[in-house]
């Protein structure tokens, strides 16, 4: 959780807004929207509430690509329960879970996260979006900070953020998660996000969108460099990096066998394609979450303002 800021809005259609998600700069990049922590005023309901960034969308753009994917049911997908608009700026909410966005997690984690923790996350990750795209839809806004980790697992937010962006402005993304089409003014296709997405999983191994190969763990090295390949034609799809990562992994020492005995039959263990066993976070990255959530418990609201007059009709 960080302060309010002097300019954040106080209110936002019946949520009074607690603390921003997000910290003023991360070494995740720029940010696509503005993340709010907030609550009704009688304290019922706490939500996730975002609203586009002034100076990176276009109000109505970013409003609509809210509304698409409030009809979208895709998993992995952060999914908006409500909307509205308030002086002009839209918003919407999600009920609250403690998440952070993997920026947040890195620092928690005090840097790159495990290969196999990076291979879980990017294979939940590709299964969302090869949904999306086996429906004809490309997210559009795949960057480290879209991706918010809890202990149900990712999510990906910031949907339609290349889309909604103003007039001749960026999206606020990492510039390392926008693929060349996409830099170059071509419209946002699927095998942008899959470009995106290598970007995303880099910065979770090493820290940075755009790292060198030595950063990155040897076994990921290879795919990262296919879904960054310049030409989209050399790209693969979501489905094939969710492959990818779901049937190789990092070597590992064997354990040694443990002396027979008998047991009743075990369920089958789980797998990175099983959504009811989403990937264990480190130690310090949970800590964050439960320190997240017991801040935000003992948070007082603030007075709310005034509600603002229904406009009155002129005969």
């Amino acid at each position: 959780m960080e302060r309010l800021r002097h300019d954040d809005p106080p209110r936002l259609g019946p949520y009074l807004t607690l603390a921003r998600l997000d910290a003023d700069s991360t070494d995740g990049g720029a940010l696509p929207e503005r993340r709010y922590l907030a609550r009704t005023a009688d304290g019922e309901r706490t939500v996730l509430l975002c609203a586009p960034l002034s100076d990176a969308a276009a109000p109505a753009a970013w409003a609509m690509e809210a509304e698409l994917a409030s009809r979208l049911s895709v998993p992995r997908f952060l999914r908006p329960a409500s909307q509205g608009s308030e002086a002009g700026l839209p918003w919407y909410a999600v009920p609250y879970t403690p998440v952070l966005p993997l920026p947040a997690a890195l620092a928690a984690h005090g840097g790159p996260l495990p290969e196999d923790l990076v291979r879980r996350l990017g294979a939940a990750l590709a299964a969302g979006l090869a949904a999306a795209h086996a429906r004809g839809q490309a997210h559009a806004g795949v960057s480290p900070a879209a991706v918010l980790l809890g202990a149900a697992g990712p999510l990906l937010g910031c949907f339609g953020a290349v889309r909604s962006a103003a007039p001749g402005g960026r999206p606020g993304l990492d510039p390392g998660c926008l693929a060349p089409e996409l830099r170059s003014g071509g419209r946002p296709e699927p095998l942008g996000d899959v470009f995106a997405l290598g970007a995303v999983l880099a910065y979770a191994a090493s820290g940075h969108t755009v790292p060198e190969q030595s950063e990155l763990p040897p076994g990921l090295r290879r795919l990262l460099a296919s879904c960054l390949a310049r030409d989209p034609a050399d790209r693969p799809s979501a489905p094939q990096v969710l492959h990818a990562l779901s049937t190789t992994g990092p070597a590992r020492t064997p354990a040694p066998a443990p002396a027979p005995a008998p047991a009743p039959a075990a369920a089958p263990a789980a797998t990175v394609l099983d959504e009811q066993a989403p990937p264990p976070l480190p130690g310090r990255v949970v800590a964050a979450l439960a320190a997240q959530s017991a801040e935000l418990l003992a948070s007082e609201l603030p007075a709310a303002p005034p509600a603002r007059p229904a406009p009155q009709k002129v005969h």
